[in-house]
């Protein structure tokens, strides 16, 4: 339908408002009952003595905030004289601040791709979640810590590890259906007593050798020590600490236990159920002794 003059508004507007004060020669502020439209300083109209006022900074008089914030007081620049006639008429013109209640925003509100990382607090607590990751993810560094995390399922891999990420590092199976298809030089893997080291397989049987002995030292469990008592006697010390299973080895490397004896210093453990040191003087002698409680201590398992 078309129209000669103004187009009718499209929402419905309230009455018109007029307050009445009057002046007393030293108040400059008024309030207003009901808040002032949207337009401000120039959508209402403010008569002293019915002689319009200018609004605005510098003129007749302001528009702002009352106590509670609201749009109401009229401070005017100079106090209107001692019983003057002051009335402001408030067009009443619909306006509304819209909020939104607490919790009442859905997902479907919410554009797809448009919460950042910025958005997110910096700590999240997921542990009541449950978080399924993609199939691929890229990581945003060159270096991610993983600290006790498992990677199971017969179709997972892991490939294009460096030599260098692998150097001094050690890979353990824990049962005999592992299967190993290659390893880049430089790695390490270890099972049941064997140690591949880049291209070549050492079986060591658990027993760690240990360079020739010629003076006293201190053992440790998992070794096994050649020692030449060519020159003197001496003291082979066991560890002060000890747990059931722990193993050690000696042997006469220059055939002189039996003039020179090598002495097992027992370090505050029982030899053989005995609070005694150890005295080897057999020629050619091979033993290894394993630790099994506080009774019995170190146990002979060659001699």
């Amino acid at each position: 339908m078309a129209y000669i003059g103004k187009k009718p508004e499209d929402t419905f507007r309230g009455l018109a408002f007029k307050d009445t004060f009057t002046g007393d020669g030293s108040t400059v502020a008024f309030d207003i009952t009901n808040a002032a439209p949207a337009g401000g300083d120039f959508d209402i109209e403010v008569f002293v003595e019915n002689v319009r006022q200018e609004p605005g900074a510098g003129k007749a008089y302001t528009l702002g905030a009352d106590g509670n914030g609201d749009i109401k007081r009229i401070t005017f620049s100079t106090a209107p004289e001692s019983a003057a006639e002051i009335y402001v008429i408030n067009p009443g013109k619909p306006f509304e601040i819209l909020t939104i209640a607490d919790d009442s925003v859905t997902t479907a509100k919410i554009q797809n791709n448009a919460v950042t990382a910025g958005k997110l607090a910096s700590t999240l607590n997921l542990s009541s979640n449950t978080i399924t990751l993609p199939s691929t993810f890229v990581t945003t560094t060159d270096s991610q810590v993983l600290t006790n995390k498992t990677i199971s399922g017969s179709s997972n891999t892991i490939s294009n590890v460096a030599n260098s990420s692998l150097t001094n590092s050690i890979i353990k199976f824990a049962d005999e259906s592992s299967t190993v298809t290659s390893i880049p030089l430089g790695g390490t893997l270890k099972f049941n007593g064997a140690t591949l080291s880049g291209d070549t397989l050492e079986i060591t049987g658990g027993t760690s050798w240990q360079a020739v002995k010629t003076s006293g030292f201190t053992a440790a469990a998992g070794e096994g020590y050649f020692c030449n008592t060519t020159s003197a006697a001496f003291t082979a010390t066991l560890p002060a600490a000890a747990t059931i299973g722990d193993e050690i080895s000696f042997i006469d490397y220059a055939g002189t236990f039996d003039t020179n004896n090598l002495t097992i210093g027992r370090n505050g453990h029982n030899i053989q159920g005995d609070a005694s040191d150890l005295t080897v003087a057999t020629e050619r002698a091979g033993f290894s002794l394993v630790y099994v409680d506080v009774t019995q201590g170190w146990l002979l398992k060659t001699n």
